[in-house]
């Protein structure tokens, strides 16, 4: 053995440029972030006194806050922004103190905030909650920037249309 590796010397990989694994391949530049453009971050918002207006179709939802929002009709106001401009997370406060945040790095949307409430609620029964049914978001600059404002109500509205048709039908057999 000795006699067959004397012929062979030890070659510095270093010394003579060569390399023992592979060449590398030259890596692209890390990407900052998966964000979408023109989604932004809620503290450069407020520095920079951009104003947030949030979606009026939260307010119609009518959606009980421990049912799944995939059980919701109206599936196109639920890929709707939450807000205007579009964030990448916003804190969404309850009257009793319960705070959860929504996030999406390309845009909160309406589906996003409903999710993490969801969340908080799932395992509540109806008859746990006070005001089991979201009345909409309010956003007060004054109190908190960052932060929308959750309220709720005791019931949502009846269904558009099926209950008033009953009536008037009620009303023309009367007269």
């Amino acid at each position: 053995m000795s006699a067959e590796t004397a012929g062979l010397t030890k070659v510095d990989s270093a010394i003579s440029g060569l390399s023992s694994s592979p060449p590398e391949e030259k890596k692209g530049h890390r990407r900052a972030s998966s964000s979408a453009a023109g989604v932004y971050n809620i503290n450069d918002l407020e520095k920079e006194g951009k104003e947030l207006q949030i979606a009026k179709e939260t307010q119609k939802l009518n959606w009980k806050l421990n049912t799944s929002p995939a059980t919701l009709d109206d599936k196109e106001t639920l890929k709707k922004f939450l807000t205007t401009p579009p964030v990448k997370k916003i804190d969404l406060h309850f009257p009793l103190g319960l705070e959860v945040t929504a996030r999406n790095l390309k845009g909160v949307t309406i589906k996003d905030a409903l999710d993490a409430i969801h969340k908080q609620f799932k395992k509540k029964a109806d008859d746990e909650l006070e005001l089991p049914v979201l009345a909409g978001f309010e956003w007060d600059k004054e109190e908190s920037w960052t932060r929308l404002i959750v309220h709720q109500k005791k019931e949502g509205a009846p269904s558009s249309g099926g209950g008033k048709k009953k009536d008037k039908k009620k009303e023309t057999y009367d007269e």
